[in-house]
């Protein structure tokens, strides 16, 4: 296995496992605030996403940026929380462009999440920038499996079962939301 394709499914795996289910959760929320006709949005904005974790990994692997991981541990599931949240507010016009911004943001303190481990990694790598090029494209690929499953159980339900994507749009939101509170309460930064 060649050191790209290491990376590559490193990258696909982290964000895909169970494990660290607050990415998939993340992925979730922010797709359903969209319906079907808005995927190319939600494509845009999990590349936002990747954009804003591409950097704080570059940033912290070459000693850039570090913060303490207690912080980003809480940061993480508040971003869950505010998206969530603003999933069930009324759209205001100028949200989409706020989105794209507030969404690579989040990325950003998402990056942080993996970048002490990724560090490690990379260490021992004389040139980081194929690595790193390969991780997040391997992120990039399992954030769109994530969202072509979950469009597909909303196209299914939308059209077989006649359910409203508002239906979707409001229970992700709420198991997000319940999800991000458990995990800041379980946070040891209090």
């Amino acid at each position: 296995m060649s050191q790209f394709e290491m990376y590559l499914r490193l990258g696909f795996q982290h964000i895909i496992d169970v494990h660290g289910y607050d990415h998939i959760v993340f992925v979730l929320v922010l797709c359903a605030g969209y319906s079907l006709n808005q995927i190319r949005k939600v494509l845009i904005l999990i590349t936002a996403f990747t954009v804003g974790h591409s950097l704080t990994l570059a940033l912290s692997t070459l000693n850039i940026v570090s913060i303490p991981s207690d912080v980003v541990e809480f940061l993480i599931p508040a971003t869950i929380l505010i998206t969530a949240i603003s999933n069930v507010l009324p759209l205001k016009s100028g949200r989409q462009q706020l989105g794209y911004i507030v969404t690579l943001f989040f990325g950003l303190i998402h990056g942080l999440g993996f970048s002490n481990y990724l560090k490690e990694l990379l260490g021992r790598e004389g040139n980081i920038f194929t690595p790193l090029l390969a991780f997040n494209l391997g992120l990039e690929l399992g954030q769109i499996v994530i969202l072509a499953i979950y469009f597909l159980i909303l196209l299914i339900t939308v059209n077989l079962f006649k359910l409203r994507h508002d239906f979707w749009r409001i229970y992700i939101s709420g198991a997000a939301f319940g999800i991000s509170l458990i995990l800041l309460i379980e946070n040891k930064f209090w």
